[in-house]
């Protein structure tokens, strides 16, 4: 059994070394008594792909009893309460019936004209800070574009989008609490009280008002003539909130963070501006967003020499697969023309990211346009930066950089 301290910061501010050893290691390995770390892009991608073996509702079974549920602290029941689980934990049928009633709301012709709005957002927010020749990227860029995308998709006021990122901000930081037996979630009850309220107001609203927004169609979706609960209305929207913000500010950010580190490859990028596609892929392979996510065991599996036992649960490392040598040449190398590129980035099986187009046609809309109306990209100091505080997003909370405005 190995040490596994997934929140201690020096982990959080280079996990690299560590993926590194568990694939020499093994491809998987036992780190606490139900708790498997996988590291292999083949064992990695057989689990992503094999729903019926694999569930990702990881909340630890046997599920407590009312009497120990009682005794719970309100961090315990959060994590452990028998309430519906977002999309992401929930498994076939009900994923399937989940996926179907938001694919309708959150279709790619929907997300192709959301393109000339993006360019719009992108152009304003840069217009307060150009001149001035500095920005922090994080507030300036990288996180307000993407969250005034996801408020006025869902259609949310422009006043409430603050209040958005305090709730997302808290809900990330929760993301991957008690894996290792120890912390618990940063998420108070009151959030969640709070976040049940605005939204069944908001629901309501659009009930006897409907819009031509995504919680309009949300409301008006159905599947084999069954609509969404309440309650999973309020965990989809509570998805969207977090994954239509948080990951794509990641994204935005990560790649400036490779750009500055490889002036090389950021050339490349600007004497061919063609290749930020590609680019933005090698960002999603080489500094992943997303790093981790979560699966239990539904039986006995065997993977290599080891068996996995049912209900034990397996920390599946995205990132370490994206950097296994078995599957990628150099994979220590940045290189923003590599092709092909198959990262595990956005998953892979039932779950692959419903929101990737977005995500990424947000990102090379914000690039393309920092890029077209700045030069000289450059760190303003060499302090470490605040990092996301969960294993399982990397991304920093402030990006201080300098720049020459064209």
């Amino acid at each position: 059994m190995v040490a596994f301290a997934p929140n201690d910061p020096a982990f959080l501010e280079d996990p690299y070394p560590f993926y590194e050893m568990g694939r020499q290691m093994s491809p998987l390995f036992l780190a606490g008594p139900n708790l498997w770390l996988i590291f292999g892009y083949e064992h990695i991608a057989a689990i992503l792909k094999d729903s019926a073996s694999w569930s990702s509702d990881s909340r630890p079974r046997p599920l407590p009893t009312a009497e120990q549920f009682a005794a719970m602290t309100d961090a315990q029941r959060m994590a452990a309460e028998d309430y519906s689980p977002s999309m992401l934990g929930e498994d076939p049928p009900r994923h399937t019936r989940l996926r179907s009633l938001v694919s309708q709301a959150f279709t790619p012709r929907m997300i192709e004209h959301l393109a000339p709005r993006i360019r719009a957002v992108a152009n304003e927010l840069l217009d307060e800070v150009i001149p001035t020749g500095r920005m922090d990227l994080v507030e300036a860029l990288s996180y307000p574009l993407p969250v005034i995308m996801i408020s006025e998709i869902l259609g949310i006021p422009p006043e409430d989008r603050e209040m958005f990122k305090t709730w997302s901000d808290e809900i990330v930081s929760g993301l991957g609490a008690g894996i290792d037996g120890d912390a618990e979630s940063n998420v108070r009850p009151e959030t969640i009280d709070a976040m049940r309220e605005y939204f069944e107001r908001m629901a309501g609203l659009r009930r006897a008002d409907p819009r031509d927004d995504l919680l309009s169609r949300l409301l008006e979706a159905e599947t084999d003539g069954e609509k969404l609960s309440f309650e999973e209305l309020l965990q989809m929207l509570i998805l969207l909130l977090v994954a239509g913000n948080e990951t794509t500010t990641n994204l935005i950010s990560n790649a400036v963070i490779e750009f500055m580190a490889h002036p090389d490859q950021l050339q490349r990028v600007l004497d061919a501006p063609e290749m930020l596609p590609t680019a933005i892929e090698e960002v999603l392979r080489y500094h992943s967003p997303v790093q981790a996510t979560v699966r239990r065991a539904t039986r006995p599996v065997h993977l290599g020499d080891k068996t996995i036992e049912q209900d034990q649960l397996a920390v599946v490392w995205l990132a370490a697969a994206n950097r296994d040598p078995a599957i990628f040449t150099d994979p220590g190398v940045f290189d923003v023309g590599r092709t092909p590129n198959r990262h595990l980035s956005f998953g892979m099986g039932i779950h692959f990211c419903l929101g990737a187009p977005l995500a990424r046609l947000e990102a090379r809309i914000a690039l393309e346009t920092l890029l077209a109306r700045t030069r000289d990209i450059h760190r303003t100091d060499s302090e470490p930066l605040p990092r996301v505080p969960t294993f399982i997003m990397r991304g920093v909370r402030k990006l201080p950089i300098a720049f020459t405005p064209v």
